[in-house]
């Protein structure tokens, strides 16, 4: 048995081309990494160091289970749909868990010194040195777009990065899908409920129907036409480095001209 430790991946995060300074979103799997000694506070901490405080460290914190209850079930009842959408609580940064985003964000959106954004679907929490920018002012309407979290880190320069993560789940590509000029997106009014007035109330935003079932396939053909995707393990896991705005720019020309 070989034993992962903050040490050794450091080390790994190193070798893929992870510097001081970095911006970096993270996609990640536990599992992937094989056996980490502290597990997943470990691989927090092994990031963090390897950022440095001069640098970001950001993840998606998602929670998909606070959409309108229909978004996920097609088969739930009259009463079953009335009985979730009276019951469901509000978002709270400090306390909503994820959604099938894994141990690792989990737990990061946990640690002191880690903001996390206000949506209440689609949020984002970051550390270090321009977690306030990346992660404030993130709207309600058009969640993802250049005046998000994601934009912001593309205005940093930022980089992705997998670890044992598979690369279809690039939340960065949804970016792009706001400036594709063809007709494969449209808008989509969402269902939320909001602290309004002192109550909480069921109400919408604007923004898209985002897809990511070519976000694979982008990912590849980005990979062959430029170089810039790096490889390595970081422990037993694949990963993958690459910067974030181009592969983002990247994927605006692929959908204005695959999707139809």
């Amino acid at each position: 048995m070989t034993l992962q430790t903050k040490k050794s991946m450091i080390s790994d995060l190193e070798q893929l081309g992870v510097k001081k300074g970095m911006t970096l979103i993270v996609h990640s799997s536990l599992k992937s990494l094989g056996d980490v000694v502290g597990g997943p506070v470990s691989v927090i901490l092994a990031l963090e160091e390897a950022v440095g405080v001069e640098g970001n460290l950001v993840m998606p914190t998602q929670t998909e289970h606070l959409c309108e209850p229909t978004e996920n079930n097609d088969n739930l009842s009259e009463d079953e749909i009335r009985i979730i959408k009276d019951n469901l609580p509000i978002y709270y940064p400090d306390l909503t868990p994820t959604s099938y985003m894994g141990i690792i964000p989990e737990l990061f959106r946990k640690q002191n010194g880690v903001l996390r954004s206000s949506h209440p679907h689609v949020s984002f929490s970051a550390w270090g040195k321009d977690a306030k920018r990346i992660i404030g002012n993130h709207d309600l309407n058009y969640a993802l777009n250049k005046d998000s979290p994601l934009g912001k880190i593309y205005d940093l320069e930022g980089y992705i990065l997998f670890i044992g993560a598979p690369t279809n789940s690039n939340t960065s590509l949804h970016l792009a899908e706001y400036s594709q000029k063809n007709t494969y997106i449209q808008p989509k009014v969402w269902g939320v409920k909001l602290l309004i007035e002192g109550r909480e109330q069921w109400s919408t935003y604007n923004d898209i129907n985002n897809e990511s079932d070519d976000f694979g396939q982008i990912f590849n053909e980005f990979n062959s036409a430029t170089g810039l995707v790096k490889k390595g393990s970081i422990g037993e896991a694949e990963s993958f480095l690459m910067p974030q705005k181009n592969i983002v720019d990247f994927s605006v020309d692929w959908m204005n001209k695959n999707r139809k």
